[in-house]
């Protein structure tokens, strides 16, 4: 139970942290709080993955996989936004 509580306050922080970074980026028009917005976008999506794994299917089923594909597509985002950024 509570760990379910923490999955769900994860994707919920996650979600907010992508939000503020989106907002961020359509008042200042910076490329780097876009492409942080998308990686946040991808933790949000693995952290949803992650309660769907853990707390409602249980052990029967194994979405390591779904889970981690968009955290890398989030996190290579993030990346490739860094270092184009910095030329």
């Amino acid at each position: 139970m509570i760990a379910a509580a923490i999955y769900i306050a994860c994707a919920l922080t996650s979600a907010g942290c992508a939000w503020l970074l989106a907002r961020g980026y359509l008042a200042s028009r910076t490329r780097l709080l876009f492409w942080a917005a998308l990686c946040f976008v991808g933790l949000t999506i693995e952290n949803i993955v992650l309660y769907i794994d853990l707390a409602v299917t249980g052990p029967a089923v194994d979405l390591f996989y779904w889970r981690a594909v968009p955290a890398a597509a989030g996190l290579i985002a993030l990346i490739y936004g860094l270092i184009w950024e910095s030329r």
